[in-house]
């Protein structure tokens, strides 16, 4: 036998006989039904929860059994190949839906390729999503989690395998100028739920309406009423990210970024958007941001790889817009490095 293989084996051995042992090192997780054993100094090694957990005086610290884990077991369990464990992981999280905790769960299922638990969060939010769209755990997976939800969102977008809106056959019977038109009105109210079915009933998600702007589309609305949850579900159903109003060449960022909506911002940039793009003046999303002071969309815009030296048809920059308006905020965050 070779060196390597004898460490290899006498690794393995003793590992086993660690577990073997049962003494005070060794814990129990628990995700529903499935209990596995496993050493404090191995989970604290692969896992800073864990770590976390071991080093304060908590109560799985202390009784040796971690229950009540499972979004953080089944991170884990994908990570290092454990199908069971993640699978029981699943069933878990699925069991434990709440309206609160919905947008986490679908999140945490997208990011893990968790097909059942993906299944069982979508359609718990389909069936409240006023609910869930309205809670705080929902603004925070948006705020951290953008690409995610834009995926949530895409698959909220898709009709359901059986229907479960009622308005949607009534909405299959109107035109498609009107549908049209009621997606615009819906995207300017935020009404995420009515633009799902609006969607699912053959909407054109780039149906544009006219105005002084000249023409823009429905995600232009949301973008510039900061509806996040709207502006989510009309990406999601592949609305252009980059799409132009005819007049002034504005796209949907220019739009929040003008007003101000930093998390519209963060999902377009997520969904791809281009932060540089230049409107009919020439003028970049951190312009317009930098034309009114608007810190958190600026150093979204920032983050995104905004050219903070872009100058518009005039040779004006996004700082020197921020010293003409007076926004010292502006011009602090533009002058550093």
């Amino acid at each position: 036998m070779s060196a390597a293989a004898e460490v290899q084996r006498t690794a393995a051995v003793d590992l086993g006989a660690l577990l073997d042992a049962g003494d005070g090192a060794v814990v129990t997780l628990v995700a529903g039904e499935t209990r596995l054993a496993a050493h404090r100094a191995v989970l604290a090694a692969r896992s800073p929860v864990f770590r976390a957990m071991f080093q304060h005086d908590t109560l799985e610290a202390n009784c040796g059994e971690l229950t009540d884990t499972a979004p953080e077991l089944l991170t884990a369990a994908d990570k290092y190949g454990l199908s069971a464990l993640k699978a029981a992981c699943e069933q878990q999280v699925a069991a434990q839906l709440e309206v609160e905790t919905a947008a986490a769960a679908a999140v945490l299922a997208v990011r893990h390729s968790c097909p059942s638990l993906t299944a069982a969060a979508i359609h718990f939010i389909r069936s409240q999503t006023h609910k869930v769209m309205a809670t705080q755990g929902w603004a925070d997976a948006v705020l951290q989690y953008p690409k995610d939800i834009v995926e949530v969102s895409r698959l909220l977008s898709e009709p359901p395998a059986e229907p479960s809106a009622p308005a949607a056959p009534a909405a299959r019977s109107l035109s498609q100028q009107e549908r049209g038109r009621r997606l615009i009105e819906a995207a300017r109210e935020g009404a995420a739920e009515q633009l799902r079915e609006l969607l699912a009933a053959g909407a054109d998600v780039g149906a544009r309406e006219e105005g002084w702007w000249g023409s823009r589309t429905a995600l232009h609305v949301a973008a510039g009423r900061g509806h996040v949850a709207a502006a989510s579900c009309l990406v999601g159903a592949g609305a252009e990210v980059d799409a132009r109003t005819s007049w002034g060449q504005w796209t949907p960022l220019h739009w929040a970024a003008y007003n101000g909506h930093a998390g519209v911002v963060r999902l377009l940039v997520a969904a791809s958007a281009d932060p540089n793009a230049r409107c009919r003046w020439g003028r970049t999303p951190l312009h317009r941001a930098a034309e009114w002071g608007h810190a958190e969309a600026a150093a979204e815009l920032l983050l995104a790889g905004a050219d903070r030296g872009a100058r518009d048809e005039d040779g004006w920059t996004p700082l020197d817009v921020a010293r003409e308006r007076g926004k010292q905020e502006l011009v602090d965050m533009l002058t550093q490095r």
